[in-house]
């Protein structure tokens, strides 16, 4: 295992970026950045051995810190959708900053994805390599109560695995959804879209959506439905039955606090699968449903729709407005934990 630390740029007002680089003795490689706490690429070899980046991303720091759908980054302090931008906690209102329409998405105008973590150097021992990044939300911030420390730590391993685990304590009562919200497309840097990759999710059910993307509080069955992926399926088979592609919450069988299977996810061109297992009670499938290719990526190459997918492991939208979905709340004294992990391999 190997690691390293490297300069990646300044922010608008001259703070300090690094990227940090983490190597397996097997030839994969993730390079993330503690701006956004951001998973920047992830080498993965194909079934004949040749490396690709499978992760969406850009060349430079400057596009990270432009408009764009959060490529890579750490969400917080909630992932996805909040509606109204509000919700009652003790019976007090909160009200949170909109940023898409009335609603709130992945933490409001400037969430985690937009702040500089704080980090210490890079780690390698024997069988694994990691990065430990820190941030702290002041209370109010975006409208969330609390003052909340977070960290998210990168874990490599030589069996192939790409761990992301969350911590998070705060001094008043206050809700936290984290995720991760990676791009993937396993055929690696030359492959146009993931419309072939194969995908198979461990959920019989969903949370049903408004035309808002807001869940309506039912629980639905994907069974006889474009959004049934319980065996396997291309993504693309049948998404024009919904308009430009996905953009939904799965509720994944099991435990909805324990290690479990989520997805897995095999690319025929190259061989390349990829298996999520998580401790969150839901992933949010996503297709990059409204990439148009006005970003430009890595190598000049335009980031088009479809051009990747998400599995954004995590609680369920607007959790703190549906009493009946897996709670949010997190209170003084408790320590909010969350892991998830990606193991790579060919067939």
């Amino acid at each position: 295992m190997n690691a390293h630390t490297d300069p990646f740029g300044r922010t608008p007002d001259g703070q300090e970026v690094q990227i940090y680089t983490l190597a397996s003795s097997k030839g994969l490689r993730a390079r993330i950045m503690n701006f956004g706490a951001t998973l920047v690429s992830l080498e993965v070899p194909d079934r004949h051995g040749n490396l690709g980046d499978v992760a969406l991303g850009f060349d430079g720091l400057d596009s990270y810190i432009k408009p764009n759908p959060y490529i890579g980054a750490t969400i917080g302090r909630y992932a996805n959708r909040i509606a109204n931008a509000r919700f009652v906690l003790n019976g007090t209102e909160y009200k949170l900053t909109a940023n898409e329409g009335v609603n709130q998405l992945h933490g409001g105008k400037v969430g985690f994805d937009k702040k500089l973590w704080s980090t210490q150097e890079a780690v390698a021992a024997e069988n694994e390599a990691w990065v430990k990044m820190t941030y702290i939300s002041g209370d109010g911030e975006e409208g969330y109560p609390g003052s909340l420390r977070c960290t998210v730590s990168y874990v490599l391993t030589n069996d192939d695995e790409l761990r992301i685990s969350y911590e998070a304590r705060t001094d008043k009562k206050t809700v936290v959804n984290l995720t991760n919200h990676s791009y993937w497309n396993l055929g690696g840097p030359d492959s146009a879209n993931i419309l072939g990759h194969e995908l198979m999710v461990n959920a019989g059910k969903f949370t049903a959506i408004d035309k808002n993307l807001i869940p309506t509080g039912t629980i639905a069955s994907v069974l006889d439905t474009p959004l049934d992926f319980t065996r396997p399926r291309a993504i693309g088979e049948r998404m024009h039955h919904l308009g430009k592609g996905y953009d939904h919450n799965y509720v994944l069988r099991g435990d909805p606090k324990a290690m479990k299977f989520c997805a897995k996810v095999r690319e025929p061109g190259s061989g390349r699968v990829m298996e999520i297992h998580t401790t969150e009670p839901g992933v949010q499938f996503y297709t990059s449903n409204y990439l148009d290719g006005s970003l430009i990526g890595k190598g000049g190459k335009p980031l088009n729709r479809h051009a990747g997918f998400c599995l954004e492991t995590q609680h369920a939208p607007d959790s703190p407005n549906k009493p009946t979905f897996p709670s949010t709340v997190l209170s003084p004294g408790e320590k909010f934990t969350s892991t998830t992990v990606h193991k790579f391999a060919t067939d």
